[in-house]
């Protein structure tokens, strides 16, 4: 029977008591640094009148977005956690998957046009106030939240248009795509196909506008170790966060393991590094 359920139950990430407890601190502590470090950015960038550059205000919406992001999932985490009703109502799960997406797409996107802006302050530096100018900025900045707002609403939406007859119980720590369509009764063809699209535009695409400019910044500084390694660093991190986004998005749903998806969920949302550059 097809159903609309108000309510689902997040399973989480463990049963087991002295495991949900030290998982809670973990996810605590790692919440208040992000929480403060990115505070902090946003405050520093705003008093000092020297920040004022592209880069800054880049980093600042990075930040703004690294808050939203981790706001979205882990609260409700560490509630679940320690808490025995994991229920979760429709509306409230539906912003969580929402903000969730959007965050964590714009995300992508905003890392892909700071390696773009390092691209053109090391490779292009005479053209770099034209190129980079606030102008040109402004409309970036708008144009990324913009289209992974929009898209984001085309995937929630259709994802709450499955019926969900098979089971009310969400697999995973927080609502999230992959467990929705293993839940529904009706093939989400259109939802892997529309998902997949969208991860391969935004995730790859950004992925290797940032992979391209830092070939490119590598190569005209190669000579100066100390740069290149911090290059290096950042490549590294970026790698591990759209490569974890890349293999939970970039595959059919029948192909993938719900215990592998919450711990490769995991990496991204709660464990993985976002390295701000200096």
């Amino acid at each position: 029977t097809q159903t609309s359920p108000r309510r689902f139950i997040l399973l989480g990430l463990s049963n087991v008591l002295h495991l949900q407890i030290i998982c809670f601190m973990m996810f605590l502590v790692m919440y208040l640094m992000t929480l403060l470090g990115n505070v902090l950015v946003i405050i520093v960038v705003r008093i000092n009148s020297k920040l004022q550059t592209p880069m800054y205000f880049f980093l600042t919406n990075l930040s703004v977005l690294d808050i939203c992001f981790s706001s979205t999932i882990v609260p409700r985490l560490l509630i679940n956690t320690l808490s025995r009703d994991r229920s979760i109502s429709l509306l409230g799960c539906a912003l969580q998957m929402y903000f969730h997406l959007s965050s964590g797409v714009t995300e992508c996107v905003i890392l892909a046009v700071m390696a773009y802006d390092r691209y053109v302050a090391i490779c292009l530096p005479l053209w770099y106030m034209t190129i980079m100018s606030r102008t040109v900025c402004a409309y970036v900045a708008i144009g990324s939240w913009g289209s992974c707002l929009i898209n984001a609403v085309i995937h929630v939406g259709l994802a709450f248009r499955l019926p969900f007859c098979r089971s009310h119980h969400v697999n995973h720590f927080f609502c999230e795509l992959p467990p929705f369509f293993r839940m529904s009764c009706k093939d989400p063809w259109l939802n892997e196909l529309l998902n997949l699209i969208a991860a391969f535009i935004l995730a790859v695409a950004a992925f290797s506008l940032i992979l391209i400019s830092y070939i490119q910044i590598i190569s005209t500084i190669l000579k100066i170790s100390s740069s290149k390694g911090r290059q290096k660093t950042f490549s590294t991190l970026v790698s591990i966060y759209y490569g974890t986004i890349m293999s939970l998005y970039l595959r059919p749903h029948s192909a993938s393991s719900p215990e592998v998806d919450k711990a490769v969920s995991l990496i991204y949302t709660a464990v993985t590094p976002k390295k701000k550059k200096k």
